[in-house]
């Protein structure tokens, strides 16, 4: 604790915004991924029960799916492409900021870092005594930004991951079922033209 201190009490105020930043992004993080996670979660839940009902023999998705409000009415390859691209834009809605967390976070470190080393390398200067022993320590705080830029890009980067497969896996879901829905929609106009 009292190294944490001292590292406090002895910093650049850009180190202050520059961990403060990091913290923020940190939060945004794992709020983006909590609660997308639990939205697609759920989301997936339900587009995997109205496919598997529409493989039993029913003619229309369920509901609860997203695909449901498209295939009332009359149905067209076009309708359902738009339903499709919304259902593409709500699954990767929040994905881009952690895309960014993920990208900037190591340079926001960085710039925290360098901004250290320049307070330190001015300090040395004003010095009369300039050893390893007084650099490395300085030298060792200043990399804290830049570890705490990585520590933050780390789980940002992952998380787009892990979200961006589980979108994938619902517009899967979801393109199963605009095939099926206009696999019925072509027979039953095949039917009507026989008629």
């Amino acid at each position: 604790m009292s190294s944490i201190t001292s590292y406090l009490s002895g910093s650049h105020p850009v180190t202050f915004f520059v961990l403060g930043w990091l913290s923020i992004y940190f939060i945004v993080t794992f709020t983006i991924f909590i609660g997308k996670k639990l939205y697609l979660s759920s989301w997936k839940r339900r587009e995997k029960q109205s496919i598997e009902s529409m493989l039993l023999g029913s003619k229309r998705p369920k509901q609860n799916s997203i695909l449901s409000k498209c295939s009332s009415g009359t149905v067209s390859v076009s309708k359902l492409n738009v339903c499709k691209n919304i259902a593409e834009s709500n699954a990767t809605s929040g994905l881009s900021w952690l895309s960014v967390i993920a990208s900037t976070s190591p340079f926001i470190g960085l710039f925290g870092t360098v901004v250290s080393i320049l307070e330190t390398f001015e300090k040395l200067g004003q010095s009369s005594s300039a050893s390893l022993n007084v650099i490395a320590p300085a030298i060792s705080e200043a990399l804290i930004a830049t570890a705490a830029g990585i520590f933050v890009a780390i789980p940002a980067y992952t998380f787009y991951i892990i979200l961006k497969k589980d979108a994938f896996s619902i517009m899967s879901l979801i393109q199963r079922q605009v095939e099926l829905i206009s696999s019925y929609e072509f027979e039953q106009n095949k039917q009507k033209s026989n008629v």
